[in-house]
């Protein structure tokens, strides 16, 4: 097919699937699909094989792919769910037995009313729905768009089952329906294969694009599966957690290329207590399948129990605990991009990790290491292929008893609470004066399948604070802190309009989980060194967004009397509170915080920077107008005459001076701002700039321009402090102009952050300070918490005619932490023109 003809094809294929959704619907409803011709292999359509040395399909390919494999087989489906951040078709496609896919409908309802037993009136009525339904399965591909294999293998393996004849693929095909996502991040495969395209056969190839690889969260797109920032996880959201209730979510990833060779489950401690333990079993069941074929098929290297763990709430793989599913995770050694890689046993013999003394060290979690050679992208590809059809096998084989266990675990869901510490229901008052933070609240929570009630009347009851408090076995590290509720207040009126959040409901896990303070257990090397958890240890979500959130323990009036709507949709909620509605597709409907007019610049260096991503993604969720600035744009000076304000987000020093090494990268994207950036930011300043310094990038303003502070943590081993990303309480002056609106108390994100001292005292202003020691952690894990109590943790400093304002934690981070949104557009505000 000649260039120009493809390129013809591939936008017909486009506009094809932008209104596919609602025609399969039809077709789907009518059982009418009737599909006639012939099966394309991926080789026949890309002109390679998937896997192959140096080739990559991009996201046009890949949805040329499935849109032809879907006009060509009665076992396959492709649904439009969505679309991305920068407007490309994002799809899935369900492939099962021909007179399954007719009866998608049906089987999505058995789902709903398995993932509902209060919609079961009878053991004989859910035995019924137990023998018809199927283990719905969801595999999801290369989210993280520089682990590319995984999309490219996608084609692969929808070809295969979609083909195959053999008994074992019919079994699955009979049994189980399975949600196959190419990739949940549409434009970063895209961004990913043009780079690895344009750098192919040049010194640069198999390097990682210099831009991050979605346009705002790069790696931490896989960090939203709870605050539904991005389109791509809302959509996926309302297909996996509204729509489908899959069984089972396997989440297939890479990792670092000189490590083991792939990573299954079970995984490493320590778990969530609020995971139920059959999951557990269950992820470890999957994942000793996954194991066990590889080893059968000779593949070296493979470990379980090992670096990712089950703590933290907001991945793909470990969102579905809390909706009562199986989360699998694989992590394959990574390539090249898809150019082959040669590791050396030095290599293997100098990587470690949690479980992991040595790539090279046999053990019972790691009995055969890979020795080393070259790993090619083929070989991880075969190597997902053999555990997705592990787990597909597995869905098949036991499809009753994955139904089962899913239908008993949303039903102990939806059973009283149990103890005292466990309230009856979460309450949300009206009139806190942040509705916009209540409404993104709200809606979030709406949005992934949790029941929200607003009232209609007011109503009594009884209600207090769930905090972190220094339990009984205080001399035991593991026991320090416990979540108890206090400040129990006696019944009195909470009025109309508030929300109320019951925990009998099969979402009960996933409300405890983001309702509740986060106690992450002590846990350290015999050296005393902090074993690292594999992300954050904290995220409650009232406190990230300074929302007011109390557990209630008791209701005066009886179910009956009790005026209750169901809240549906953020459109509804937005309604209720009075704000301007938002529009399908339009852009955000919140106000510009900013009075009046601010000339502000974004830094954007070129070394992949998320925390700049999220900045960006603030910026435009509240509408405000931003400049952004690149390297160049730095060196060039004269920064004042074109603005007043200039943020540099979260960024060590070094890179964002340096940047990549001269012949790392193409010249265009290497040296970073270099030290007549440095000049230049320092000239704006005197001159009567402002200039915003996110966490880490206070070093460089600290240092450059010898303001008279110091970051008390530098240098300090994680035996003396350590907090990982965990929420702490702010001291706050409140008669300071960059504390406008708050109260003297207030969360913030700390995540391996900083804490200032000041060494001369003419030219700071104090914003806001850590708290004192004994209630300073608010949720997660905080050890040498007297190393910070009281060190400042915002600050104003004067400099010639300007100001350098420094954070020393982040206050956007990963555009969760609404609570402390306005003290950025207090620090724009007062670097604006009156």
């Amino acid at each position: 097919m000649h260039r120009h003809s493809y390129a013809l094809f591939v936008s017909l294929i486009y506009i094809i699937l932008f209104f596919h959704g609602s025609a399969q619907g039809q077709s789907q409803s009518s059982g009418a699909i009737v599909k006639t011709a012939p099966l394309p292999s991926p080789q026949s359509v890309l002109g390679f094989a998937p896997g192959t040395d140096r080739t990559v399909a991009d996201w046009k390919d890949i949805t040329a792919y499935f849109t032809r494999l879907d006009a060509a087989s009665a076992r396959l489906l492709v649904r439009r769910i969505g679309e991305s951040t920068m407007g490309r078709p994002l799809f899935a496609a369900f492939i099962s037995a021909p007179e399954n896919i007719r009866d998608l409908d049906k089987y999505k309802e058995i789902q709903r009313r398995l993932a509902d037993p209060r919609t079961v009136l009878s053991e004989a009525e859910r035995d019924a729905l137990i023998q018809k339904g199927k283990t719905v399965v969801a595999i999801s591909c290369s989210i993280h768009s520089d682990e590319i294999v995984a999309s490219q293998m996608s084609m692969q393996l929808a070809f295969e089952l979609a083909t195959a004849q053999d008994e074992e693929t019919r079994e699955i095909l009979q049994n189980t329906i399975l949600i196959l996502i190419p990739s949940p991040n549409p434009d970063g495969i895209q961004i990913v294969a043009d780079w690895y395209r344009r750098t192919l056969g040049t010194p640069f190839e198999g390097k990682t694009p210099p831009e991050i690889y979605h346009p705002y969260a790069g790696h931490d797109n896989n960090r939203d599966w709870f605050m539904l920032n991005l389109k791509e996880t809302q959509s996926l959201t309302r297909l996996l957690w509204k729509e489908w209730f899959p069984q089972i979510v396997y989440d297939v990833h890479q990792q670092s290329a000189t490590g083991a060779r792939f990573f299954v489950p079970p995984f490493y401690d320590p778990p969530n207590p609020i995971i139920a333990p059959l999951l557990l079993r269950q992820v470890g069941l999957l994942g000793h399948k996954i194991a066990a074929d590889l080893q059968s098929q000779g593949f070296q290297g493979v470990i379980t129990n090992a670096v990712y763990d089950t703590w933290w709430h907001g991945g793909f793989r470990t969102a579905p605990y809390y909706h009562n599913s199986v989360g699998i995770l694989t992590e394959a050694a990574s390539a090249k991009l898809m150019s082959p890689v040669t590791i050396t046993r030095e290599q293997l013999g100098r990587s470690t990790s949690r479980g992991m003394p040595s790539a090279l060290q046999s053990a019972t979690n790691f009995p055969q290491p890979w020795p080393g050679g070259v790993w090619r992208p083929r070989d991880i590809m075969q190597m997902e292929m053999t555990a997705a059809r592990a787990v597909l096998s597995m869905a098949a084989k036991y499809r009753p008893d994955y139904l089962r266990n899913f239908y008993n675990l949303n039903l102990e869901n939806i059973k009283a609470p149990l103890g005292e510490n466990e309230p009856l229901a979460y309450l949300i008052p009206a009139g806190q004066g942040r509705d916009e933070n209540v409404a993104k609240f709200i809606s979030t929570l709406v949005a992934q399948g949790v029941e929200v009630h607003r009232l209609n009347k007011e109503l009594h009851a009884g209600f207090g604070l769930q905090v972190l408090e220094r339990g009984s076995s205080s001399d035991k590290p593991e026991a320090a802190f416990e979540i108890r509720i206090a400040q129990k207040e006696r019944v009195q009126e909470v009025p109309a309009g508030s929300y109320l959040i019951y925990l009998q409901q099969p979402a009960r896990s996933n409300i405890r989980a983001l309702f509740e303070p986060q106690a992450y257990p002590d846990r350290r090397t015999g050296r005393g060194e902090v074993e690292r958890p594999y992300d954050v240890a904290g995220w409650t979500l009232p406190l990230q967004m300074n929302v007011e959130a109390y557990a209630v323990t008791e209701i005066r009036e009886a179910p009956a009397e009790r005026r209750l709507s169901l809240v549906r949709d953020e459109a509804e909620v937005r309604r209720d509170l009075g704000l301007t509605p938002s529009a399908r597709g339009a852009r955000s409907p919140i106000a510009n915080p900013l009075t009046r007019p601010v000339r502000l610049a974004l830094y954007r260096g070129w070394t992949a920077n998320i925390d700049e991503g999220w900045t960006r993604y603030v910026f435009d969720t509240f509408n405000i107008p931003y400049k952004t600035l690149r390297d160049a744009d730095v060196r060039r000076g004269k920064l004042r005459a074109r603005y007043d304000v200039i943020v540099l987000p979260s960024q060590k020093a070094k890179d964002i001076i340096e940047g990549h090494a001269s012949g790392s990268y193409p010249s265009e994207y290497t040296e970073g701002m270099t030290r007549a950036g440095v000049e230049a930011l320092r000239g704006f300043v005197n001159e009567g700039g402002t200039l915003i310094c996110f966490d880490a990038s206070s070093e460089l303003a600290i240092k450059e321009f010898n303001l008279p502070l110091r970051n008390v943590l530098e240098g300090v081993p994680s035996s003396d402090f350590y907090c990982p990303g965990s929420i702490l309480q702010l001291d706050v002056d409140t008669s300071q102009p960059l504390a406008r609106g708050f109260e003297s108390k207030q969360d913030a994100y700390f995540i391996n952050s900083s804490a200032f001292e000041i060494i001369q005292p003419e030219r700071v202003r104090v914003v806001a300070r850590y708290g004192d020691s004994e209630h300073l952690l608010r949720s997660g894990w905080l050890l040498g918490a007297n190393r910070i109590a009281g060190r400042i943790a915002l600050a104003e400093v004067s400099m010639g005619r300007g100001r350098v304002i420094l954070f020393a934690f982040r206050p956007q981070h990963r555009a969760q932490t609404w609570g402390t949104f306005p003290f950025i557009f207090n620090a724009i505000m007062a670097g604006g023109k009156a």
